[in-house]
């Protein structure tokens, strides 16, 4: 079994198809972990997580790619982030009645957006047609239809283990017009249990053998929470000091939890008071 979390860049030498393949295994134990999810919610999240680290390896900029689901079926929240540095956390509220359901059972008539958040730059959200019965043709569609950029893409999770595979056509590539249909089709043949098990240069030499690839170093990924006490500290300054004071008034301590790695964060009378000055200014 593979143990390990990476993501491994690749480039077809005649330069007309890029790809990428990650596995996810220690950062979805730690994402899933914190949880108790049913199966079917839990390979959703490890699929969206895996899927971030696929869209992350694809832009040239600082900050995070998320994917973030609201939906009328069984799943009415879903959240999976990937930064730039291959951090990866997510959360995904619902229920499942049985192990094996589609996209469209799980978020029903929700919307599935892919939100680009630049560290400096304007951010941009594209919304992601809920026309395939699966994660991978929904985000295929988005690229075809958005990007103008033919993409093939192969998610998977176990409940333990969760990886993916993207193949992206270049803009005007021409140097070898048979590349994609080939590259593609021998992409379609790979099983889950291959893409979850089976190391990256195993698995590569076993599609493409037959290929010039030019592999660029393996990036770790792994768990990350960005949450901070400062960060909890400035969503409390958002609310207001009336209102913080009178959640503090109803209980002794104003308990703040991050839904994504459980981490508790406590602020008493002494800390308001920092924040907001004595309640009798308010």
């Amino acid at each position: 079994m593979n143990d390990s979390d990476t993501l491994q860049r690749f480039l077809f030498d005649s330069g007309d198809v890029r790809g990428e393949l990650v596995q996810l295994d220690s950062a979805l134990q730690e994402a899933l972990d914190k949880h108790d999810y049913p199966p079917a919610l839990a390979a959703l999240l490890g699929e969206s997580l895996a899927a971030t680290v696929l869209l992350s390896a694809t832009l040239k900029m600082n900050g995070r790619v998320a994917l973030q689901a609201r939906g009328t079926g069984s799943v009415s929240l879903l959240v999976a982030e990937c930064n730039d540095q291959r951090g990866v956390r997510g959360i995904i509220h619902g229920s499942a009645d049985n192990d094996q359901q589609q996209l469209g059972e799980l978020l029903g008539q929700g919307q599935l957006t892919i939100i680009l958040e630049p560290e400096n730059g304007q951010r941009y959200q594209g919304i992601v047609p809920l026309e395939s019965p699966n994660l991978s043709g929904c985000l295929q569609d988005y690229f075809t239809r958005s990007e103008q950029l033919s993409t093939f893409i192969l998610l998977a999770c176990n409940g333990q283990q969760a990886a993916g595979l993207m193949l992206q056509k270049m803009p005007g590539s021409t140097r070898d017009s048979d590349l994609w249909e080939r590259v593609t089709q021998l992409a379609a043949t790979t099983s889950q249990q291959e893409l979850l098990t089976l190391a990256p240069d195993e698995l590569l030499h076993r599609l493409f053998h037959e290929e010039q690839l030019q592999r660029y170093p393996t990036q770790p990924v792994a768990f990350y929470c960005h949450c901070s006490r400062e960060r909890t500290e400035n969503a409390l300054h958002t609310m207001g000091a009336q209102e913080c004071y009178e959640m503090l008034a109803k209980e002794s301590t104003i308990a703040v939890n991050c839904q994504f790695c459980n981490q508790h964060y406590r602020f008493d009378q002494s800390d308001l008071e920092r924040l907001f000055g004595p309640p009798e200014r308010h």
